[in-house]
């Protein structure tokens, strides 16, 4: 079995964005901009699609034009506002003080005037979410054949049931994975974990706890596939 660790080791939850936007150049650019940085991109064209959508689906965050086809977005984001906790922030080219105004003042959350630097818009995004509580996690996830380490969480799965493990074995399992392909030697080991107990692991002990390691993570610890002894070198992943 091929243990190599793969490029899909970071999964991140995307962030649901409704972006309301007539301009069919805009709307395509900001999609594309945007899924680049894992967002899923619903596009509205008027408010008609846009409450349709803000009613039936569950969003994170809206962007809105105030000038559409059917309507203004004052309207709408009060109806959303009405409706549901969403975070709206009006992407518009109307940038007089009493637009500016009116649209914070009916409970946007942020207001920006075309043009714009797309950085900036993604630096506002995010601060509107941090803000709601609704900022994208990010979860840094190595996959080993059947074994997974949830580097974000401190966790590690076998065929889905968690293994656990001592604050040291995780250390030293996690020191062997960041050298994945590389060998580590003892003392190279010994130097990363010995302080992890609070007390000193000595050459001996680091044998124990390599066999401990793999009785909890190898399918046959006899045979180890994942954990593999360089004999008079040291240790690879």
């Amino acid at each position: 079995m091929d243990y190599r660790i793969t490029n899909s080791d970071i999964d991140k939850k995307k962030v649901k964005l409704l972006l309301v936007e007539d301009d069919q150049a805009i709307a395509f650019g900001l999609e594309y901009s945007l899924a680049k940085e894992y967002y899923e991109v619903t596009i509205c064209k008027d408010a008609a699609s846009a409450k349709k959508k803000i009613t039936f689906d569950d969003f994170d965050i809206v962007l809105l034009d105030i000038s559409l086809p059917d309507g203004n977005g004052f309207d709408l984001c009060r109806m959303i506002k009405m409706k549901k906790d969403i975070p709206v922030i009006f992407i518009t080219a109307r940038d007089d003080e009493g637009s500016v105004v009116m649209g914070l003042d009916i409970g946007a959350d942020d207001y920006v005037t075309k043009p714009f630097r797309m950085l900036e818009l993604q630096s506002r995004i995010r601060s509107v979410l941090r803000r709601a509580g609704k900022e994208k996690k990010e979860e840094h996830i190595i996959q080993m054949g059947n074994l997974s380490v949830n580097i974000s969480e401190g966790k590690v799965t076998k065929e889905g049931k968690e293994i656990f493990l001592t604050a040291l074995e995780y250390k030293l399992f996690l020191t062997l994975i960041n050298h994945e392909g590389t060998i580590i030697t003892r003392e190279q080991l010994l130097e990363s974990i010995w302080d992890v107990s609070g007390e000193f692991v000595n050459d001996n002990t680091l044998t124990v706890y390599i066999k401990r390691l793999r009785d909890k993570i190898e399918d046959d610890p006899q045979k180890p596939s994942i954990i593999k002894t360089v004999r008079g070198l040291g240790y690879k992943v």
